[in-house]
């Protein structure tokens, strides 16, 4: 009746980080056009941006073909084995990367909360890392 009646769609909602206000819209669109300025005055400008991101690097529990193989009568049903889920033990990787590739990365210590005091470290050992390989 909604469909054929009404006329209606069954939609998801987008997934939006936030929503913004039209003063964050248009500080957004004017930073883009500010960006868009700089690439036409200097088209290597991007090449210099040094970005990063955060991932989980789960463990899993590899096992060979062979290991898993098991010795079976012909009346016997066939062998079944559980598809692999990650397991709880992970860690976190922290990475950097230009526009030619990573430039640091490292390892969260385990049991270590990622706060503002150790982002600032993290960051400090990256632009010790930059420095040390130059331009």
């Amino acid at each position: 009746m909604l469909m054929e009646d009404l006329n209606m769609k069954h939609v998801s909602t987008k997934f939006v980080p936030r929503l913004l206000t039209e003063d964050q819209k248009n500080n957004c669109l004017n930073v883009c056009y500010d960006l868009k300025e700089q690439v036409g005055n200097d088209p290597q400008i991007l090449s210099k941006v040094v970005t990063g991101d955060e991932t989980w690097c789960y463990s899993y529990n590899l096992e060979r073909k062979q290991a898993s193989s098991q010795w079976k009568t012909p009346d016997s049903p066939k062998a079944k084995k559980v598809r692999q889920v990650r397991s709880n033990v992970k860690i976190m990787l922290i990475s950097f990367f230009d526009a030619n590739g990573i430039v640091h990365k490292e390892f969260v210590p385990p049991a270590q909360t990622v706060n503002q005091q150790f982002y600032l470290s993290v960051l400090k050992r990256l632009r010790d890392t930059v420095w040390k390989k130059g331009p």
